[in-house]
């Protein structure tokens, strides 16, 4: 059972359209067409064009390609602002909204041409940016599954509560998570892909595999094929392998 994904967007449009040029050799080089692509979230923010990244995924799915995003937290606090500009996620730290340059709402809103973004009152940004950003754009956002699922493998954009079933995650930790979850040695049952916490190269750590290696800082963006549980990262050469790394115990 072959899957592809691709780790944590954050409007890169260039490197996500390159990610999906390596996923397009790797299909002609093993003849499969059919195997889903799932994004593991965080299509927004940072990047210069969130707006782009959305567009060519909703050509994409209309055209009728294997792909699925499942949410990620900057997504959810993306449709948070449109709801309400005073909205602050669960997860952020009191004083910090969305719109700060540290999260990048800022530059999302730049992408739909609302500027001005930390220096006009939340009210006026929040009118234009409902002006601006398309209907299917929030409805695509907000419709995002939280998980994905495809044999041992388990697909979600922070992590999972070590010890929850499934059924009972929440959504704030499976967007949010980070230790609680990084920490933890124990078979999930699945091994989960999961991104949201960067790292410098795609990791294995034998339940879990982080995907996500900074492209919302100027870094690369990973695509991998995943095929049963075995890992590859995909490069212009082809399928690099990316094995268990050696865990110390406690």
């Amino acid at each position: 059972m072959r899957t592809y994904a691709i780790g944590d967007i954050h409007g890169a449009l260039d490197k996500l359209e390159a990610a999906h040029a390596l996923i397009e050799a790797d299909r002609r080089a093993t003849g499969d067409a059919k195997a889903p692509v799932v994004h593991i979230g965080d299509l927004v923010d940072r990047g210069p064009n969130s707006r782009g990244v959305i567009d060519f995924l909703l050509r994409g799915i209309g055209a009728g390609a294997p792909w699925i995003a499942v949410k990620g937290n900057h997504d959810r606090m993306f449709t948070g602002f449109l709801d309400d500009p005073d909205s602050h996620d669960p997860g952020l730290r009191e004083g910090l909204h969305w719109i700060d340059p540290a999260l990048g709402g800022d530059r999302t809103l730049a992408s739909y041409g609302v500027a001005g973004a930390g220096e006009r009152m939340l009210f006026d940004l929040h009118e234009e940016a409902l002006a601006a950003v398309p209907p299917a754009h929030a409805a695509f956002l907000k419709g995002l599954p939280l998980i994905h699922q495809r044999g041992k493998v388990l697909f979600v954009h922070a992590g999972i509560r070590p010890g929850v079933p499934l059924a009972e995650q929440s959504e704030d930790d499976l967007l949010w998570i980070r230790r609680a979850f990084l920490d933890d040695r124990s078979d999930h049952g699945a091994l989960v892909v999961h991104g949201h916490t960067p790292v410098d190269t795609v990791t294995h750590y034998g339940n879990r595999v982080n995907i996500d290696t900074g492209a919302g800082y100027g870094r690369a963006l990973a695509a991998v094929v995943i095929e049963g549980t075995r890992v590859w990262l995909l490069a212009p050469g082809g399928r690099q392998p990316v094995l268990p790394r050696r865990v110390p115990g406690p």
